[in-house]
């Protein structure tokens, strides 16, 4: 049954760039040999059913990967699993193509590891995939993709102590055994608060999208401000057309009340006249033009002074939490200057989507957002480009990162993978920089924190990567 194994590891892994062919003759090879021993069984006279046997996942270090590797999905299924591919031939513990596993045992290499590839697309979905990855004896699963299939793959691993180690992000599917390997959103707000005490902020407010991503960013404040010991933050997730965006910054920021308590020309009630107030025995726009264009009147287009936009007090935040992107981000935009919401008082951070667009947010100058640091990213694209000829995408580099610590923990020990392994506090090095696995399920990763320099600028790293996130006072 290994030399069977071994064909449908590397079926799996010809078929990828073709049309599933290699897939679905290691589907019939399987099925011939399947069909063999059945034959066998049926015709030894015993009548008895063979003795239970323990679970294979228990000791087993071979490893199972579940992705789409058809339908609408599947070129991003192939992409990780090529993530993972390379990650298993650096290691040197991968079997090699056209050798079995007591070849490679032959050579010396008893730790060969082999790969076990099952298509979350085909029938029966995620939750049949990690059934046949149970029957086949994986010690552990690379994957899902998503949230859904990892949800219902996670039942039949936890009852067959099956570790798994998932590509989705969201952190609602941690638990015990199972593993979020993407970088939360949680974990992005987490590394922003604590930076963002480090500069004395200590109010808290969040605008965003009404979505799963501005949920769960919201959901992140609330517990870091919570751990961090700061004062419940003020949350308000927003839906609807600009106008609506606008209104309800207006209220988060307490526009009105601002309003009120601010004068015309944005000072204080004098008590002496306004040395740089405007001559009002001059025209309104010499008068202005006098004042630099900052006087407290304008004058419209036929000459009619108008007054100033009064000049307000900050919000009551000093630090604001975004989550937007795209039309929704510019709406927001508008309404944080109508709102008068300004870097001046206010630190405003957003997630880490934004750095693949950080050269066009001008508007956000100063803002913040954590992300991995790119620079440790170089060398995979290199490795991975030389290997697949194109540009890995980013989601390779998680499957990469599960591969490895799939090989590292085989590596030093002798039976399966036991959460201390998994778990262990030094972490494993990843593309991105260190992650830790948590025994929540959760992935603590290296992440810094980058400023927008606006002007098209992009974005500068300000506070280095790290897992480290908890900061005192």
């Amino acid at each position: 049954m290994t030399r069977t194994y071994s064909f449908l590891s590397k079926a799996s892994t010809r078929g990828l760039a073709g049309n599933g062919a290699g897939r679905k003759t290691g589907m019939v090879v399987l099925g011939a040999v399947g069909l063999a021993m059945a034959g066998c069984a049926d015709q030894s006279g015993t009548g008895t059913l063979p003795a239970p046997q323990e679970p294979k996942a228990a000791t087993s270090h071979k490893i199972g990967v579940l992705l789409p590797l058809t339908g609408p999905n599947a070129a991003l299924g192939h992409e990780l699993l090529a993530g993972a591919q390379l990650a298993l031939a650096e290691s040197g513990a991968a079997t090699a193509q056209g050798q079995s596993q007591a070849q490679a045992q032959a050579q010396g290499r008893s730790g060969a590891l082999q790969m076990d590839v099952h298509d979350t697309a085909a029938a029966g979905g995620a939750s049949a995939a990690v059934t046949a990855a149970v029957e086949a004896g994986d010690g552990i699963i690379l994957g899902p993709l998503t949230a859904v299939d990892t949800a219902a793959a996670a039942p039949a691993a936890q009852s067959a102590s099956l570790p798994v180690l998932a590509f989705t992000s969201d952190v609602n599917q941690a638990r015990d055994g199972v593993w979020v390997m993407g970088i939360t959103p949680e974990d992005q707000v987490e590394r922003l608060v604590a930076t963002a005490r480090k500069e004395r902020r200590q109010h808290f407010a969040a605008f965003l999208p009404d979505n799963p991503l501005g949920h769960a960013l919201g959901n992140g404040l609330l517990a870091s401000c919570r751990d961090q010991g700061l004062t419940t933050p003020t949350i308000v997730y927003h839906t609807g057309s600009a106008a609506s965006i606008t209104q309800m910054m207006r209220e988060l920021s307490a526009y009105d009340t601002r309003k009120a308590d601010a004068q015309p020309d944005g000072s204080a009630p004098a008590q002496t006249a306004d040395a740089t107030a405007p001559d009002k025995t001059l025209p309104s726009d010499l008068a202005a033009a006098l004042n630099g264009g900052s006087g407290s009147a304008s004058s419209s287009t036929d000459g009619t002074a108008q007054p100033a936009a009064p000049k307000l007090a900050p919000p009551p935040f000093d630090a604001l939490l975004l989550g937007d992107t795209g039309l929704g981000l510019k709406n927001v935009i508008g309404a944080l200057a109508d709102s008068q919401v300004s870097s001046s008082s206010v630190r405003i951070m957003g997630p880490g989507l934004w750095a693949a667009f950080a050269s066009k947010l001008g508007a956000l100058k100063g803002a913040w957002y954590a992300a991995p640091d790119p620079s440790s990213r170089q060398s995979f694209v290199t490795r991975f480009m030389a290997r697949n000829h194109h540009m890995p995408r980013p989601l390779a580099d998680l499957s990469y990162d599960a591969a490895t610590v799939a090989t590292t923990v085989a590596r030093t020990t002798s039976r399966g993978y036991p959460v201390s392994a998994l778990t262990r506090q030094e972490g494993f090095a990843g593309v991105d920089g260190q992650f830790t696995l948590l025994p929540d399920g959760r992935t603590r990763r290296a992440l810094g924190v980058f400023e927008v320099l606006g002007n098209g600028g992009g974005a500068k790293l300000l506070v280095p990567a790290t897992t480290k996130t908890s900061v005192s006072g």
